[in-house]
């Protein structure tokens, strides 16, 4: 079977990758922030409202917070497309492309996480550790069978959905 080139140069997915900004993500408010009045409710002192339903009841952080539709593309970079173990930095065009595919098609907003570690207990530790931050984990390009343990404990010890669509599709 033979592989079809690309519709483009390598330099034009460099530039594509890198202007007019690097990156493919951002971060927008997703209130006016026009107003003083509009900063103190974002922050001091009128956050303090939500922070305590929030600590009173901590489902309200889907009703206060961004996190019902957030979602991580989490990735050690062990496994990059058909390009191997390449590390968890030459991964992030890759989840950066997967959150764009995220917003595009769901309008789900998602950011890249890379860990720099080949130790699934480590792995599972950051990512548990960080796992409140989210509303689901998108873990991708980590080689197998690490890849069958970091999910399956990982759906165990988080109370949000974790998927590796690299083993499900």
């Amino acid at each position: 079977m033979t592989s079809k080139r690309p519709s483009f140069t390598d330099q034009e997915a460099l530039d594509f990758h890198s202007k007019p900004q690097a990156g493919k993500i951002s971060m927008a408010a997703t209130k006016p922030m026009g107003t003083q009045r509009d900063l103190s409710l974002a922050y001091s002192p009128g956050v303090a409202i939500p922070v305590l339903a929030i600590a009173e009841q901590e489902d309200k952080a889907y009703d206060y917070t961004s996190k019902g539709n957030l979602v991580a593309v989490i990735s050690n970079g062990t496994a990059i497309l058909g390009l191997g173990n390449l590390g968890p930095m030459a991964s992030k065009p890759v989840m950066e492309g997967k959150s764009v595919l995220f917003k595009r098609f769901a309008d789900i907003d998602s950011f890249d996480v890379e860990v720099n570690t080949t130790d699934p207990d480590d792995f599972i530790r950051t990512v548990r550790n960080i796992g409140d931050t989210w509303g689901g984990i998108n873990l991708e390009d980590i080689s197998s069978p690490d890849c069958f343990i970091i999910e399956s404990r990982l759906r165990e010890e988080l109370d949000i959905p974790v998927f590796h669509d690299d083993q499900h599709g």
